[in-house]
């Protein structure tokens, strides 16, 4: 079992940055790879990106490519998302989650943690 509870959202202007993380309960994180996905209304919950179990690979959607970055810290259970040059097409919910494997539907992630808005204002 694996609790994650995200923070970091907020409120930013186009052009700023926000960083999420994710916190992850237990100490069994490090058997996880981790995924970003974020949701808006009516529209399915689309993967951002993903990170391995050791962090020495990761994959990110086209849309946020060159402008997000993934990365976690073992030691502390926590998995982040650095978010530059934000769009007001980024504005959505954002959620962490946890697989056994890295995968790029969120059908095949098992935890997640409670969302955390971001809105991007033009």
């Amino acid at each position: 079992q694996v609790q994650l509870v995200e923070s970091g959202g907020g409120l930013v202007q186009a052009g700023g940055s926000l960083r999420l993380s994710c916190a992850a309960s237990g100490r069994t994180f490090s058997r996880y790879a981790m995924g970003w996905f974020r949701q808006v209304p009516g529209r399915d919950r689309d993967i951002v990106g993903v990170i391995s179990r050791s962090g020495g690979s990761t994959y990110y959607a086209d849309s946020v490519k060159g402008r997000f970055t993934i990365s976690r810290d073992n030691a502390k259970n926590t998995v982040y998302l650095q978010m530059n040059s934000l769009k007001p097409e980024d504005t959505a919910v954002y959620y962490c989650a946890a697989a056994s494997y890295v995968s790029y539907t969120h059908r095949e992630y098992d935890y997640w943690g409670q969302g955390t808005q971001v809105t991007v204002s033009s």
